[in-house]
């Protein structure tokens, strides 16, 4: 298991601060970050967490995952790495381009 933790099923008004306060009984955290909407700054309900160690963040996924929070059940586990756009579309628009990702800032189209 990875260093990094998906944590999802978050209620709105968690911040960073507050995860940091849950993650550290299972270790050091080395960094937290609550995903956000970019136009309101709003939460979007998950969060990534970095543990210091592979064995930090194998024991914080298995005593915090299903924890009660806001009266919320947290799903944690190993984030995966984001998949790579292939930009081909399977079957499903062709070359249309890409429904977004949330990568870098686009130029509005006028």
């Amino acid at each position: 298991m990875g260093r990094r933790l998906y944590v999802g099923n978050l209620p709105y008004t968690t911040g960073e601060a507050e995860l940091q306060e849950l993650f550290s009984k299972a270790g050091t955290v080395e960094s937290v970050r609550v995903m956000r909407d970019a136009a309101t700054g709003r939460a979007r309900g998950f969060a990534f967490v970095e543990m210091s160690t592979d064995e930090e963040a194998q024991k914080a996924a298995s005593e915090l995952n299903q924890f009660q929070m806001g009266g919320r059940s947290l799903t944690v586990n190993e984030a995966r790495p984001k998949p790579e756009f292939s930009g081909g579309g399977g079957g499903f628009g062709g070359n249309r381009g890409g429904g977004g990702g949330g990568g870098g800032r686009r130029e509005p189209r006028w």
